[in-house]
């Protein structure tokens, strides 16, 4: 499994794909793809991407739509950078007596694509595709399976490639997929903090990266709500968050699942793992002042599908609260539409995928 520290939706993926495998006996090793690249590199890449999000999100912007950003026209391929972890990986691949490679993260689509494509790596390589909105990082002809989300990416990757294109649905702890026994602890929790407003969850993701959430939770505090935050390791951030009165700072929450299942709806910015998390648990998820690049594309795209709401300003945000968390037909239809997309277990095509290989 060719993962990617950046942030801890990647790993996550990885790590619910292995636990499968080895719980069925199989061998599963999860790699950093940033840790085969040579000289440091992937620390300075994780570093100034980590350093973007959180304090120059505009760069990151830039940067998305200059490399990543699918559309017309040519830009600089994501193989070069990629090909300098070409050696390590392939040595990893024989030594391990791997059957397949899955990745995670886009620069590692790049590289196996590379690989197999000059005939380098001997063992077939599937990628799961954790975008909403897939970008042209994600792609590479070499590749010999995709996975992905929705119908709509499926479409995307087949006018891109000529691999199989299989819709799977995202990748989540059991956990969120079932009634949380956590639950009642986080309600007395929440309760003690401002009783009687209703609980509304804020996600920053692992880095605590978001775009003035300390307003947000102003905002929502002053029209009545209770505001969770997930600051995850921003100490920084929750310390502001902190200062917001009516709100409530959190760090890294391991028990994710029960703090769902006690809260009325998710505020997110990224459309990434804590989204869908979220879908599978039930709640609804409303994005709101995304992270440029994959996040905005990310977070238009799960409107568009009819799986969240999209709140373009204050306004909205709060009109949209008033929607998702009145009991109702829509709301009903939107938690079925996101349950809808967990369709089957994403390591079955990958195991058939090996195995036809090795036949």
């Amino acid at each position: 499994m060719l993962s990617a520290s950046m942030g801890a939706g990647h790993d996550a993926v990885a790590e619910e794909l292995a636990r499968p495998a080895r719980a069925d006996g199989d061998e599963a090793l999860v790699v950093d793809v940033l840790r085969l690249l040579p000289c440091g590199l992937g620390s300075a890449l994780r570093g100034s991407y980590q350093a973007s999000v959180r304090h120059f999100p505009w760069a990151y912007g830039a940067v998305y739509d200059t490399f990543l950003r699918s559309g017309p026209g040519r830009r600089p391929s994501g193989v070069p950078l990629a090909r300098l972890a070409g050696h390590r990986l392939t040595e990893l691949a024989d030594r391990f007596e791997a059957d397949v490679v899955v990745s995670v993260f886009h620069l590692a689509a790049q590289l196996t694509g590379h690989l197999r494509e000059r005939g380098a790596l001997r063992v077939p390589s599937a990628v799961f595709v954790l975008d909403f909105a897939v970008h042209r990082h994600w792609i590479h002809p070499g590749n010999d399976q995709y996975l992905c989300l929705t119908e709509e990416a499926a479409e995307e990757l087949r006018r891109a490639v000529t691999a199989p294109v299989r819709v799977t649905g995202p990748v989540v702890p059991a956990g969120f997929l079932a009634p949380a026994p956590g639950a009642a602890h986080w309600r007395r929790t929440l309760a003690r903090h401002l009783p009687g407003r209703p609980p509304v969850l804020l996600s920053a993701g692992a880095w605590g990266a978001a775009s003035r959430p300390s307003a947000t939770a102003r905002l929502l505090a002053r029209t009545g709500y209770l505001p969770v935050v997930l600051c995850g390791h921003n100490d920084p951030l929750r310390s502001a968050v902190t200062a917001v009165p009516g709100a409530l700072a959190l760090g890294w929450v391991s028990d994710l699942p029960g703090l769902m299942g006690a809260v009325h709806a998710l505020i997110d910015n990224a459309a990434g793992q804590t989204a869908v998390q979220a879908l599978a648990a039930g709640l609804p998820v409303i994005g709101y002042r995304p992270l440029p690049g994959h996040g905005e594309e990310g977070v238009r795209r799960m409107a568009e599908i009819g799986v969240s709401e999209f709140a373009p300003d204050e306004a909205g945000l709060l009109s949209a609260l008033q929607r998702v968390l009145a009991a109702g037909p829509e709301r009903d239809l939107r938690r079925e539409r996101g349950r809808a997309l967990f369709r089957e277990d994403p390591l079955a095509p990958v195991t058939a995928l090996a195995e036809s290989a090795a036949v």
